[in-house]
């Protein structure tokens, strides 16, 4: 039977895709339902139709799942951020596993490892320390304040989002009262007129100091001295600041921050470490459960205080502080000049004198300090962006041949492409444990550990090249089975390396040598079809590739 847009079909949902969407079959025609929950059965109306799939909107539930729950949050379905809040939160922990073990078993090839029971919250809401809330006018013309919809700049109204804290409410009630007494236009995207473009409100989950910084179109703040009279009543204020954005641009925050009244930061604690956080600094927005990520990551790091360590991608120093109080010396690596200028004062105001931090791309600076200084590791601990680690960066890990190498991963796709690599090189996969750092939504951190197996009473330096080596699945982001499997998994196409390869031409990304190429000039391929080329370009997005 074929499908067309605006048909309605029934569905039992029978299975979750990656994005937390319900997916269900009619006549052998897939739909990928949002909002709906496994074990639903469902009416809906199909958007979009292709051949074998569509994509179809939520119409009515005609059977609720046993997994079902009411959202805590009533915009929860047109906001979109929580993606899982319709689900309860034991089957939540169920899907994160299973999305976990299987990145590990299509992308990775790992049929069996061991996989600790994912770590999850006791209470899963109000868990964030930090929310960006933009602001703008309904169409009625009234100051509004809350998230974007999904994919869209449209601002969905809450002042009281159910994973942030509840003085969140308090700070955007006062300053958009302050906006509407002494007529502050908001930013307005289409014009560039309007001065206030976002309230950004951080939160010492273990301190209580509270941080107000508004994001404003401008240099200063009508009548600011009132505001601050108003946000001070608030308790455990601490900081208020205006960080200057002229830029038109999606970007939040502007390089300039100005302080207004109280200090430059706050400061939390994860652990017995504390940190101090400017509104510019990258910190976990989830303390509690980061806490019990990195005692994880700390753990399977096996620390006896006579281990030189490398901590990569290693932001304000939160992991490398961590590991510095049961190492010899823990040496960082971040690319973000104002974040190692962060971690060098968090380790000074912690007292700890056993670490290292060097400014630049960690796929630079590890090779160059083996190379040119033979410096050593007996631990490195990498925590990369989404993408997963740099190719040169791998290469260098094999030629160090560290004890243990201990992967926190933000992204369970790349994290298994890394993981094939350096076990497909003498590395064994030792442990994995799942951290439900966002609950509610579809995310969900990950601790390795991969050991080289002990070496008898002495070290032992192995030198090869990887010159030879083909690294080109570890190009530009992502290989070709991951893309493969992203595009099977959001659109139900199957591509091929050709098309894709095809596609990296058209994006500017470098392919392998003849890599794909007709063996003669008169040679005729086939040509990657635009409903795959869309698919292959979403997984680029995806990937950071584009």
């Amino acid at each position: 039977m074929e499908f067309r847009k605006n048909d309605i079909v029934t569905l039992e949902i029978v299975d979750c895709g990656t994005d937390g969407e319900g997916i269900g079959k009619a006549d052998g025609f897939t739909v990928f339902v949002k909002d709906a929950v496994i074990g639903d059965t469902v009416t809906a109306k199909i958007m979009k139709a292709k051949k074998n799939y569509g994509y179809g909107r939520l119409m009515e539930i005609l059977n609720a799942s046993p997994y079902r729950v009411e959202p805590v949050c009533p915009s929860a379905r047109q906001c979109g951020g929580c993606q899982l809040q319709a689900v309860s939160y034991e089957e939540q922990k169920v899907f994160k596993e299973k999305k976990l073990r299987g990145h590990l078993e299509r992308i990775g090839g790992f049929t069996e490892f061991p996989m600790e029971p994912l770590i999850g919250m006791d209470d899963p809401y109000h868990y964030r320390n930090k929310a960006q809330f933009p602001v703008g006018r309904n169409k009625e013309g009234k100051i509004v304040t809350g998230f974007y919809a999904g994919r869209t700049h449209a601002i969905i109204e809450n002042r009281d989002c159910a994973l942030g804290i509840p003085e969140n409410k308090d700070v955007l009630d006062r300053v958009i009262a302050h906006m509407e007494k002494y007529n502050i236009a908001p930013y307005d995207e289409v014009t560039g007129k309007g001065l206030v473009r976002h309230i950004f409100v951080r939160h010492g989950y273990f301190t209580g100091e509270l941080m107000v910084c508004l994001i404003i179109n401008g240099q200063d703040l009508p009548h600011q001295k009132e505001l601050i009279e108003k946000l001070c009543e608030i308790p455990g204020m601490t900081s208020i600041s205006l960080n200057m954005n002229k830029k038109r641009s999606n970007v939040i925050l502007g390089d300039k921050v100005k302080t207004i009244w109280g200090e430059d930061y706050i400061t939390d604690k994860i652990g017995d470490i504390s940190y101090e956080i400017s509104p510019l600094s990258f910190f976990q927005v989830n303390p509690k459960q980061t806490w019990k990520l990195y005692s994880k990551a700390l753990e399977y790091a096996d620390l006896h205080g006579e281990e030189t360590v490398w901590d990569l991608y290693c932001g304000i120093g939160t992991i490398s502080l961590f590991l510095a109080q049961k190492a010899k010396f823990v040496r960082g690596v971040e690319i973000v000049p104002a974040a190692i200028e962060d971690a060098k004062r968090n380790a000074q105001i912690n007292h700890i004198e056993n670490v290292e931090f060097f400014v630049g791309k960690a796929e630079e600076v590890l090779p160059r300090e083996y190379e040119k200084n033979g410096v050593y590791a007996d631990v490195i601990v990498v925590d990369p962006p989404r993408k997963g680690c740099d190719a040169m960066l791998l290469k260098t890990i094999l030629k160090m041949q560290p004890k243990r190498v201990v992967y926190v991963s933000c992204d369970s796709a790349t994290l298994a492409r890394d993981l094939r690599f350096l076990c497909d090189n003498g590395y064994e996969l030792k442990k994995v444990c799942g951290v439900d750092q966002f609950p509610q939504t579809v995310h969900v951190e990950t601790v390795v550990l991969l050991s080289k197996g002990e070496v008898d009473s002495k070290k032992i330096r192995v030198e090869f090249s990887l010159e030879d080596m083909d690294m080109s699945e570890f190009q530009d982001g992502a290989t070709y089975t991951q893309i493969k499997d992203y595009v099977l998994e959001h659109s139900g196409l199957k591509v091929s390396n050709l098309y894709i390869s095809q596609i990296k031409r058209k994006c500017g990304i470098e392919v392998g040598k003849n890599y794909n190429l007709p063996k003669s000039e008169d040679s005729r391929q086939p040509q990657c079809p635009p409903e795959k080329e869309k698919a292959i370009r979403e997984a680029f997005k995806y990937f950071g590739m584009i």
